[in-house]
């Protein structure tokens, strides 16, 4: 029996607006960020005890360096290195942390910049997988990965990409609410289907556009939130699981599949309880993969799913009412952090144009650490409103 989060709320969503290519730093998005959290809750950052960063580009600095950076004292740290699982990652220890007394108010942050020529520094370097075997054979980076998934799971479920078009032009319809999205016209069926290919069956639309932001949230006490006077949301359940069913010949599903039940039965609902859903969408492929290892349809039932469902903030399946990755843009390890950010500002009434109405309860999901064939690391929290 895994033991809940009681008395850990999050609070202070922040979005530092993204740019597709900035000259600053990660260390500057970061300490923007930052700022902002100080800004928002009325909390200096000097108060913070606790400091947890999620980057691609900080090296060869990490958390140790931002704390002398920032003139930050604190007695919890975590560089956590773990992609689009980051964020939930770094909730979950940073709520541990604060419920045993180890932090009072912990500042979780995903932050990276982006040039002209960082996308392909990355790949490089991304891991040592890749430095082997895979970048000098001139196949660096994700695409090829997420089109050998794509092209199992439309033989495996028989998918089309008009299936995987409807999540994409749905979140582009949500982004449109959405003043940090880049992008900023409305995404038709026929643009999709036209778009060129990168990585056969991926097109243009299915993939992310890499850019520079910052993502955060903080993490503390009920108590401390209420005598802040700012909106938190309580944290219900929460899971993570890394290089989950290494059986699978080819990925269909995540590590969440694994203790889904867990996490419903720390929250004390099932998927029908879920008000507005935030998945970890780098590819529609994976969106669909969580729309059925998280209960909301069965496997191999995902293409049924979308034809059937209204995807959009006004439909009968909020889902990424931000616009996602796809259409807001992939700020690296900030990423990760995107749907937890905004599954908070919906259950806390901040989401503006884009709120939900009577979202109570908010899922977001992390996926992240591609290797050649599939993505290692996964992560699932449960968010309630107060």
């Amino acid at each position: 029996m895994r033991h809940g989060y009681d008395g850990v709320v999050v609070t202070t969503p922040v979005t530092v607006p993204y740019q597709r290519f900035s000259p600053h730093a990660a260390h500057w998005w970061a300490g923007a960020a930052l700022r902002g959290l100080a800004e928002a809750s009325g909390i200096a950052h000097t108060d913070m005890d606790g400091l947890s960063v999620a980057s691609f580009g900080l090296a060869p600095d990490s958390g140790i360096s931002l704390t002398q950076h920032f003139g930050m004292s604190v007695r919890h740290l975590d560089t956590v290195p773990l992609g689009g699982a980051s964020a939930v990652v770094s909730l979950r220890r940073a709520a541990r942390a604060v419920q045993a007394g180890d932090a009072d108010v912990v500042a979780c942050i995903g932050a990276d910049t982006n040039t002209p020529d960082s996308f392909r520094q990355a790949l490089a370097s991304f891991s040592r997988f890749a430095q082997d075997a895979v970048y000098p054979m001139g196949a660096g980076g994700a695409n090829a990965s997420f089109a050998l998934l794509t092209r199992h799971y439309m033989r495996a479920f028989g998918a089309t990409r008009e299936d995987f078009a409807r999540i994409c032009i749905a979140q582009r319809d949500n982004a449109l609410k959405n003043p940090d999205a880049l992008m900023k016209t409305p995404l038709t069926l026929e643009q999709y289907m036209a778009a060129r290919p990168v990585a056969d069956p991926v097109h243009l639309f299915d993939c992310v556009m890499p850019c520079a932001g910052a993502e955060a949230f903080l993490v503390m006490r009920e108590e401390t939130a209420r005598a802040q006077g700012i909106p938190f949301a309580r944290l219900t359940a929460a899971i993570e699981g890394h290089n989950q069913f290494p059986g699978d010949p080819v990925q269909v599903r995540g590590g969440w599949a694994r203790d889904v039940d867990v996490l419903y039965g720390m929250a004390g609902c099932g998927p029908e309880g879920i008000d507005v859903l935030q998945t970890y969408d780098d590819y529609p492929v994976i969106v669909m993969m969580q729309f059925e290892d998280l209960g909301f349809c069965a496997k191999g039932e995902g293409p049924a799913f979308v034809r059937s469902r209204d995807l959009r903030i006004e439909g009968d399946f909020p889902h990424n009412t931000s616009g996602g990755q796809l259409s807001v843009g992939q700020a690296g390890a900030a990423g990760g952090h995107l749907g937890l950010v905004e599954a908070l500002r919906q259950v806390t009434g901040q989401a503006g144009a884009r709120q939900v109405a009577k979202a109570r309860r908010a899922m977001a999901l992390g996926f992240g650490m591609i290797n050649y064939d599939r993505g290692l690391a996964s992560g699932a929290v449960i968010l309630e409103a107060a």
